[in-house]
């Protein structure tokens, strides 16, 4: 007689709305992600994102960083709470803080993030107007683990969508937002298999290791319109879960 794994503990950090929150939420209540959201913490109070964890009866609180003085002092007060919830793994969805390195170094390895942009293009603020400014034929985003670096920690998988001559800020980031609702779900499924981990800043996937983006794009390999990919990761597994 075999018994499934426990679930896994899941944390989400937010700062707004929460629509990747919802994403998360929704595929861990279907049964896709085996894991629960065991809380939501948030840096802005009465922000969406909290209504929605109150609606799924997750437990939330704010940590208002204007009441610190300093980004280390905020962090360290963040750390407690985190550790309070025991959680597996660390999302960021919508978390518009810069995390000091002491913090990501404490919890290396078990913190994620999903970035507007196909990186290593664009890190930081304003990426869909960039692409749009740059003439860029194509956009997207990207599921990372987070390093020291900002936006620059190991790429787990992207998306990306064709930017077309009459798109504007609103209309790229709307077509962007609908790639983060499966890639994100499929990036924390895998983590929450054991498929996925980060082992001295570089990714590993069913124990292989998997090339960087920037190994990728001097290799001139094109991404998959609206298509999730693991690099170079072609597997049952993968297939499985690209719709």
């Amino acid at each position: 007689m075999t018994t499934s794994s426990p679930a896994k503990r899941i944390l989400v950090l937010v700062s707004g709305s929460g629509s990747n929150l919802q994403a998360i939420i929704d595929n861990c209540e279907t049964g896709y992600i085996h894991a629960d959201v065991v809380g939501v913490i948030s840096n802005v109070a009465n922000v969406y994102a909290l209504e929605r964890a109150h609606r799924h009866n997750i437990p939330k609180l704010v940590l208002d960083h204007k009441l610190y003085g300093s980004r280390e002092q905020f962090d360290d007060a963040l750390a407690t709470c985190v550790d309070g919830f025991s959680a597996d793994l660390i999302v960021l969805a919508g978390f518009m803080r810069i995390l000091s390195d002491s913090f990501v170094a404490k919890y290396i390895g078990k913190i994620i993030n999903i970035h507007p942009s196909l990186l290593p293009k664009y890190p930081g603020l304003h990426t869909h107007k960039r692409a749009i400014e740059n003439q860029d034929k194509k956009h997207g985003a990207s599921v990372h683990f987070v390093t020291a670096e900002l936006d620059g920690g190991p790429v787990v998988v992207q998306s990306s969508v064709n930017i077309d001559i009459s798109d504007s800020e609103i209309s790229l980031q709307e077509k962007v937002v609908q790639t983060e609702w499966q890639i994100y779900p499929l990036a924390i499924k895998w983590f929450c298999q054991g498929a996925l981990r980060l082992q001295q800043e570089q990714v590993w996937f069913n124990n292989e290791l998997v090339e960087s983006s920037l190994e990728r794009e001097n290799k001139k390999e094109n991404k998959i319109d609206f298509e999730m990919m693991i690099h170079n990761i072609h597997g049952n597994q993968c297939n499985e879960d690209i719709h």
